[in-house]
């Protein structure tokens, strides 16, 4: 009995051992820019080593009509901080700040009055962007850059960006940046090379719209439901949406995503000399 056992154990330990030897070698991954998959000595070395910069990706939590989920902004916001950190080369990137201030919770306004959406007081905002910057600048950052998904908050990004600058005027160590390039390409260029293909301002729309709508199919097409997006809404019915996405395209937002990137690397450079390599 004993010997039936080890004959077998033996003979699975010898196809063990060949499949090993047989297997295709793995192929090395190039590293990750997201801080939350790094250990901290590995940040740590990562920063002696020249990155110093850091994006902060905000996204939001809120309603995006009946086709769109509600953490659009998160997905898109960390899938392209992470693109242009790697087209940086010299760059990390934050954990998305998925809170953000959406308008009144009671009574509800605007967002609010849809189911999911999660709202936090401008105060609190500014609060948490202001110590995420600070604790960057504590192990070693010189540039801070936020990129911020959402227009309701970028006045908040650019309050706490000037607060700190002034704060720190003495010390040439840590910079804080609300990258302002990042959305409103989104919001210009995007909107102008839509237009030139036939899609009219209404259809486009401002909010989960043609362009929004468009954009997440490109970063990442599960976020948008195909059923909902084709089917027109009812007479009278408010779904939050303001624009007709029932055209986007993954082809249409690619558009966008290039001009995101290229607009946010060049602006960086510029506002970072560091970041010329």
């Amino acid at each position: 009995m004993l010997s039936t056992q080890f004959r077998a154990a033996k003979a699975a330990a010898i196809i063990l051992l060949l499949a090993s030897l047989l297997a295709p070698p793995a192929f090395a991954q190039p590293r990750s820019v997201q801080i939350e998959e790094m250990t901290s000595t590995e940040l740590r070395d990562r920063i002696a080593g020249g990155a110093t910069t850091v994006l902060v990706p905000i996204g939001g939590t809120e309603q995006n009509g009946s086709h769109m989920v509600l953490g659009k902004h998160n997905v898109r916001a960390r899938v392209l901080a992470g693109e242009i950190a790697q087209r940086l080369g010299n760059a990390v990137v934050a954990p998305v700040i998925a809170y953000v201030p959406e308008g009144s919770i009671h009574p509800p306004a605007a967002h609010m009055r849809y189911t999911g959406t999660i709202s936090i007081p401008e105060s609190a905002f500014e609060s948490m962007l202001e110590a995420t910057a600070r604790s960057f600048k504590q192990h070693g950052f010189r540039n801070v850059f936020f990129l911020g998904d959402h227009g309701g908050y970028q006045k908040n990004e650019q309050r706490v960006a000037e607060r700190l600058n002034r704060e720190w005027a003495g010390d040439p160590s840590c910079r804080v940046h609300a990258l302002a390039e990042y959305y409103e390409v989104t919001q210009t260029s995007f909107v102008a090379a839509l237009k030139q293909r036939g899609y009219s301002q209404a259809e486009i729309g401002t909010h989960a719209g043609l362009a929004d709508t468009s954009l997440a199919l490109a970063v990442d097409a599960t976020l948008v439901r195909g059923v909902m997006l084709k089917e027109p809404p009812k007479p009278g019915e408010n779904r939050g949406v303001q624009g007709d996405p029932r055209r986007a395209t993954a082809e249409l937002g690619q558009l966008g995503v290039q001009q995101v990137l290229e607009a946010s690397v060049a602006a960086i450079r510029r506002q970072a000399p560091s970041q010329n390599r």
